[in-house]
């Protein structure tokens, strides 16, 4: 996997987290009075506006997994992309922190820091060299 795919697939769903979280908390703001509530449990919908609400609920809380699998994938390929470097610290990193719970933050570093392995010698003569 590239590079770029693995930005495009990263901040992607990191934008689609955010902004699912932001539509589910505005059903669950809006959508919060059309429940019919017993203590703290919900026991009925009282309209249709509450079955809408409940739908985006619903649905924004897919985007939020389908989002979280493609931050799981790109994490994935970041490993496979370090994992033949010379220097292994990328690797480490990302691996450790991807077990701990801190990988969002080394996937950012990782996209913004770019880390290269030993680039390929281009013969002197081929058109790439110009």
């Amino acid at each position: 996997m590239s590079r770029s795919v693995i930005a495009k697939l990263f901040y992607g769903s990191l934008i689609a987290i955010v902004i699912a979280i932001a539509v589910l908390g505005a059903a669950i703001a809006f959508g919060s009075s059309s429940f019919t509530m017993d203590g703290s449990d919900v026991v009925g919908i009282q309209s249709a506006f509450g079955w809408g609400t409940v739908a985006v609920g619903a649905s924004a809380v897919l985007v939020i997994v389908a989002a979280s699998v493609a931050q799981f994938v790109a994490w994935i390929g970041a490993l496979i992309n370090t994992a033949p470097l010379e220097n292994k610290t990328w690797f480490v990193i990302l691996l450790v922190s991807g077990l701990l719970g801190f990988g969002l933050i080394a996937m950012l570093v990782y996209l913004l820091t770019e880390p290269h392995g030993p680039r390929a010698a281009v013969p002197a003569g081929s058109p790439a060299a110009a």
